[in-house]
């Protein structure tokens, strides 16, 4: 690598960057964090037509070089050399959306400003010409100083030119001052633009007639639930082939494996502690997947944006800003990125009300205990042949999350005493069609997120509580299961009057500990506690949501199921998540404050549905 060209994207955020870095390096990239900082880097390879190996940055999108988040003050250090070990780049590739080159060409005269080797990128192409636009590249080249090159990143034949550009080391230092322009910044844009563009007709009449459903104050509302609920749907009804399949392999493994390890406490480690454990949060892969899927379009899509948009005055009378809803959306993924997200929300009141009702997004991580608890107490049934129930019930808990992080934000408004008035900018990005190489690649990311999450944390806990559930052994002459005198079931009997209330029993308790790291360790948990109690070696052969289902040999009743579901929406099992918000907010009180207030709210609700279920559903 000592010898690779070194290149680092540049761009305002929506001008087809991370598709070009995708198209360019493939799978062949890694996230990490600059020293010190808790901003991600994206850094990928690729190899020219010569063999030459090029080592890319994408660096985090900006309007301008003047940065107001920490994300823009990486793009500024990187781009003026502050950092050390980015401070080498060879080129930066100045990307920008060929259809808004008024906006995106701000961006570029800072750079050309700052005099580092510059590559501008003229993107969307096709966009462009759709849209009858006529620009002259020789005659933009000549006009800034440097090199330009047009590009489709959505395609592979559509980087073709960069490429060639990349071989032939066509980039350059600016020489001149703009050609001799002067004036204010605008001023150049506009001179550049007469002389380089022109239109026959430059609106976006697609984007245009979508926006007038997707942005109506009712049909835009009804189109985005629509949409959900049709995701959700999906969530269930694709992923049940591939979960039986993974459920059926692991069943099939661990009968294998049991008879190949003589030894009965290895056996049981391998077994019940690590194939039942890691094998019951695997199996919930294809449902998470599935989710993304979705979210990924959507955001490839264009349509994430006018969703702010859109429910920004929804938004705004509960305490909240537009600006939350890309910070809240990716919470659905995970908390934690959705509180870092919450940088670009430039008033403090805001972000930190946004931080506080991040949690209550339904994050990936709950998904296999929802997929869980779904599948074993709701009947797999369709409701007037077109609706899945199973699927009914997790938009409803997607739904309820939603609806409780509205209301306390509208309560915390009432704390807050903001009395400023928020206005949302944002650049709406014309419609287009998913990258489909983009959302291949996004899911490939996800799916080795999640699986190292198994292999590392997942594994070491299933480990870890098997020991605790085998140890001690039961004395002699005991009669009951040997998990019950084991520590974590002595653990689980002190913890079980506490919870009784919520219809836990000592089982629940113990899987709840484990669930502090990462909230799908429960579901694991539980295949271990169970595979170690009364039932046995049954548990993997049966499958978890069969064994605690009502009719199931352990017997959890429906209230107790849906308690744990409502537990499960407000709860803050994600330790990460809490220390995340220690270091975005520099405050323990703040960490504790969350704490406690999502604690009592998991608690109250889960009492409230058990007490209710209890009554009703007997």
């Amino acid at each position: 690598m000592s010898d690779a060209l070194r290149i680092a994207l540049v761009g305002n955020p929506n001008c087809g960057k991370t598709s070009l870095f995708n198209h360019l390096t493939g799978t062949r990239q890694k996230v990490a964090n600059y020293a010190g900082v808790t901003v991600e880097r994206k850094v990928g390879q690729f190899n020219l037509p010569s063999g030459q190996s090029v080592r890319v940055l994408d660096l985090p999108g900006t309007y301008s070089l003047d940065a107001t988040s920490p994300d823009e003050a990486i793009t500024r250090d990187v781009v003026q050399g502050k950092i050390a070990e980015e401070a080498a780049q060879d080129a930066f590739l100045c990307v920008v959306d060929a259809t808004n080159l008024k906006l995106h060409l701000g961006l570029v005269l800072e750079m050309i400003a700052l005099g580092r080797p510059i590559l501008v990128v003229l993107n969307m192409m096709d966009e462009a010409r759709r849209r009858g636009m006529q620009i002259n590249t020789q005659k933009l080249a000549q006009r800034l100083g440097v090199p330009v090159v047009e590009t489709v990143a959505v395609r592979q034949s559509g980087i073709a030119n960069l490429m060639n550009a990349l071989e032939q080391g066509k980039y350059a230092v600016p020489q001149t001052e703009l050609s001799g322009l002067s004036g204010s910044q605008h001023h150049k844009i506009e001179t550049i633009l007469q002389d380089v563009v022109h239109s026959v007709d430059q609106e976006d009449k697609r984007s245009d007639f979508l926006d007038k459903i997707f942005l109506h104050p009712v049909f835009g509302l009804l189109s985005l639930t629509i949409m959900m609920f049709v995701v959700f749907q999906a969530v269930f009804a694709w992923a049940a082939p591939f979960m039986d399949g993974i459920e059926t392999f692991f069943a099939w493994f661990g009968e294998i494996v049991r008879g190949y390890i003589s030894h009965p406490l290895l056996n049981s480690l391998v077994v019940d502690g690590i194939i039942s454990g890691a094998g019951s949060v695997v199996v919930f892969l294809p449902q998470i997947l599935i989710l993304f899927f979705f979210i990924l379009v959507l955001e490839e899509s264009g349509y994430l944006p006018r969703a702010a948009f859109l429910l920004d005055k929804l938004m705004f009378k509960a305490g909240l800003s537009g600006r939350a809803f890309i910070p809240l959306l990716s919470s659905f993924a995970c908390a934690i990125p959705g509180i870092m997200a919450t940088r670009s929300i430039s008033d403090p009141r805001d972000r930190l009300t946004t931080i506080f009702v991040a949690p209550l997004m339904t994050c990936s991580a709950r998904l296999p205990v929802y997929a869980l608890l779904i599948a074993a107490f709701i009947p797999e049934q369709m409701i007037w042949g077109v609706f899945n129930l199973q699927g009914l019930v997790l938009f409803a808990l997607y739904m309820a999350g939603i609806v409780s992080a509205l209301i306390v934000s509208f309560v915390l408004k009432f704390f807050q005493k903001d009395k400023s008035q928020h206005m949302l900018l944002m650049e709406l990005p014309s419609y287009r069609l998913p990258d489909i190489k983009s959302i291949w690649i996004g899911l490939l990311d996800r799916a080795k997120i999640f699986l190292k999450r198994v292999g590392g944390i997942i594994f070491a806990l299933s480990i870890l509580l098997w020991f605790l559930c085998t140890f001690p052994q039961p004395p002699i002459g005991a009669t009951l299961p040997a998990i019950d005198y084991s520590l974590a079931g002595m653990l689980g009997h002190v913890l079980q009057p506490i919870f009784a209330p919520l219809g836990f029993n000592w089982q629940i308790c113990i899987a709840l500990i484990p669930a502090m790291a990462a909230r799908e360790v429960v579901v694991a948990a539980l295949g271990t506690v169970y595979a170690l109690s009364a039932v046995g070696d049954d548990a993997i052969a049966q499958g978890l949501s069969s064994i605690i289902s009502s009719d199931g040999p352990l017997g959890w009743s429906v209230a107790t199921g849906l308690s744990l579901l409502v537990w499960f929406i407000y709860a803050p099992h994600c330790l990460a998540t809490l220390a995340t918000v220690k270091r975005e907010t520099g405050s323990w009180k703040t960490v504790s404050v969350m704490t406690a207030y999502l604690f009592g709210l998991a608690y109250a609700m889960s009492f409230l549905t058990y007490q209710v279920a209890s009554h009703y559903l007997a």
